[in-house]
């Protein structure tokens, strides 16, 4: 790449981290960045969404099934440590830990192994650095082999019930699915907004459905960590713009792969380390755009609390929108 280019993209990304940083907007002392945009007033609103009491999740089971290709990350493992089959054996007689004969009481336990980020799952504040620093000017180095010191995904825990508005790109485009490094522009965004009558409100969160996860369903391939379709990084003075509170998508990362410049995930750096926007990944979308299709209503009560796994670069969830 010439060095002026490599310039101008060096230049243009710093622009951004100028114009979409919320560094110390909520105080010094703030760990949970664009989730300070809901409150009580939001959450109501959200309330307000559902019409029909249907939940629907979208959580992709966490087992061997999973897409996960192994090395950097591995699907989970549930390893039992109690089953039917030590009771009818009889190795449950008498009870373990001191608690007496079984008089016919059996049990079954089971201990996950898993990476926090292997499956549906949120980022947290922690979990990406751009020179040093994360959110809100934190050192790195706050994160440590007992976890992270500040902007742990403990701090997420309870904040995200908010309203939620789908975005689905494939039908937009008249498409099955996205292909790998088709990027999704704010002017598209707007677009499928304004044909669905849609307004977005700050403390919003914005679900977009790229159609990659339904393409690669069962047979995963690169899905987690390949080329992917995603957001632009030129949509985060969009998303800065409208105090979107947090974005999930169908995807490994969210943004496109590959990158539209010279920088590693430039949108988890502009849009997560310095706008604190909650970033969710690999998000079941696909259930959930088929019954707005079918009753027209984009808009929905999104729940999707992460475990409260302190110090963590993120964590598991079981996420529902409630029409």
């Amino acid at each position: 790449m010439p060095a002026a280019a490599s310039d101008q993209q060096t230049q243009l990304l710093h622009e951004y981290i100028a114009s979409c940083s919320n560094w110390g907007r909520w105080g010094t002392d703030d760990e949970v960045g664009a989730l300070n945009l809901v409150g009580p007033a939001e959450v109501m609103r959200a309330a307000g969404l559902v019409k029909k009491g249907t939940p629907i999740s979208l959580t992709l089971p966490y087992d061997q099934a999973g897409p996960q290709p192994g090395g950097f990350r591995n699907n989970p493992q549930l390893l039992l440590t109690a089953t039917g089959t030590d009771h009818v054996g009889g190795a449950q007689d008498p009870l373990p830990g001191g608690f007496g004969p079984s008089r016919g009481f059996g049990f079954s336990d089971d201990v996950l192994v898993m990476p926090t980020q292997s499956g549906t799952q949120w980022d947290s504040l922690s979990h990406i650095f751009w020179e040093g620093r994360m959110f809100n000017g934190r050192p790195a180095d706050q994160v440590n082999s007992r976890g992270a010191a500040a902007n742990g995904i403990e701090n997420y825990t309870g904040r995200i019930v908010m309203p939620g508005v789908l975005i689905d790109m494939p039908a937009h485009r008249g498409v099955d699915a996205l292909e790998p490094g088709d990027a999704i522009e704010a002017a598209e965004i707007a677009e499928f907004l304004a044909d669905h009558d849609l307004t977005v409100q700050p403390g919003d969160a914005l679900l977009v459905r790229t159609g990659f996860m339904a393409a690669r369903r069962g047979n995963w391939g690169d899905y987690a960590g390949g080329a992917a379709p995603g957001l632009s990084l030129h949509l985060a003075p969009w998303l800065h713009s409208h105090d979107i509170a947090a974005v999930a998508t169908d995807t490994w990362g969210v943004e496109v792969r590959p990158n539209q410049i010279d920088y590693f995930q430039p949108l988890h750096i502009v849009s997560l380390v310095h706008g604190g926007i909650a970033f969710g990944e690999m998000f079941d979308l696909d259930a959930l755009a088929a019954d707005c299709a079918q009753d027209g209503v984009y808009t929905f009560m999104f729940v999707a609390s992460p475990l409260p796994i302190t110090g963590a670069s993120g964590a598991p969830v079981s996420a529902l929108a409630i029409k």
